[in-house]
């Protein structure tokens, strides 16, 4: 019966929120391994499952010591998922509603201070085609906090730089709007003007970003620009692809956003995704008064 849920709940995810084939997947790997672990507790209907076997679902997940990072994203279906039974009356009760992620699971993403964005992004600087097309993805990327994919995918038909924003094509082809500053415009503009033109060789390529043989520039390109110039700016942290999206939404916030504004700046479908920067901004403010309180 539990399986049965599951694939009606997939169904759902697939033709009401229009999620992504990869997103599915993962949902459904999640899901039947909690299905799994229910049948092992005699439990073969999702409505009779209990707070306590969710939680020791996870802690049994923990001990095989699956990544923070999987174990959150397999809480984060179950929860989908209970809701999604009550809501469809299938179910009384949702048993994950006081489930919380323990804190010492959460991994706080790495994020640059200001002053880090600023010279990786100064780092890129230059005249050659390559350091103008780089300084504009640096400054696109920081001014958008789009994913990577996002960005290596985004078409010239997706930007109005007169305007400024850009239209982004996101999970499960939803799109968002996100406005960009003078900087980035600029930035995008003189790479437009300057070097897009020769990289495209008399084509009419219909991505905004190639590489030198007129192509779509590929995430793992991206990914390698960013260290490159973390590595030419001194920057020691450790640089991921999404830490300059984390980076854009930590600094909006801590300069006065408001959280639904990045939610929607960001695409994510549900807002607890976003307040993991809250948490960020939290802990960077515990730095700050440890190191500058005369008790802290």
């Amino acid at each position: 019966m539990i399986n049965d849920q599951i694939e009606e709940f997939l169904n759902y995810l697939a033709v009401e929120r229009g999620l992504a084939q990869n997103t599915l997947l993962a949902y459904r790997r999640d899901l039947l391994k909690y299905a799994a672990f229910l049948k092992e507790c005699r439990v073969n209907d999702a409505a009779q499952a209990s707070r306590k076997m969710v939680t020791d679902f996870m802690y049994a997940q923990k001990e095989k010591n699956l990544s923070t990072n999987s174990i959150c994203r397999a809480l984060a279906a179950i929860k989908t998922f209970h809701r999604f039974l009550v809501r469809e009356r299938m179910a009384d009760e949702d048993p994950t509603n006081l489930v919380e992620t323990p804190k010492l699971w959460k991994r706080v993403p790495e994020v640059l201070s200001a002053h880090e964005i600023e010279a990786i992004i100064e780092a890129a600087q230059g005249r050659h085609w390559q350091a103008v097309r780089d300084h504009a993805i640096l400054e696109l990327f920081y001014a958008s906090g789009m994913r990577v994919s996002e960005l290596s995918d985004l078409r010239m038909e997706n930007i109005d730089l007169e305007v400024g924003y850009v239209r982004c094509l996101g999970k499960g082809s939803k799109e968002r709007i996100i406005p960009i500053g003078r900087r980035a415009k600029q930035a995008v503009s003189r790479y437009c003007q300057k070097v897009r033109v020769k990289l495209a060789k008399g084509q009419e390529p219909e991505h905004l970003f190639l590489s030198r043989l007129g192509r779509r520039i590929s995430r793992q390109s991206i990914w390698k620009i960013i260290k490159l110039y973390a590595r030419k700016a001194n920057v020691k942290k450790e640089i991921k692809p999404h830490t300059l999206r984390h980076t854009f939404a930590t600094h909006l916030l801590e300069n006065g956003a408001d959280l639904r504004s990045v939610q929607e700046m960001l695409g994510h479908a549900d807002i607890s995704t976003t307040q993991i920067y809250t948490h960020v901004d939290r802990e960077r403010l515990k730095a700050v008064h440890k190191e500058f309180h005369p008790r802290g």
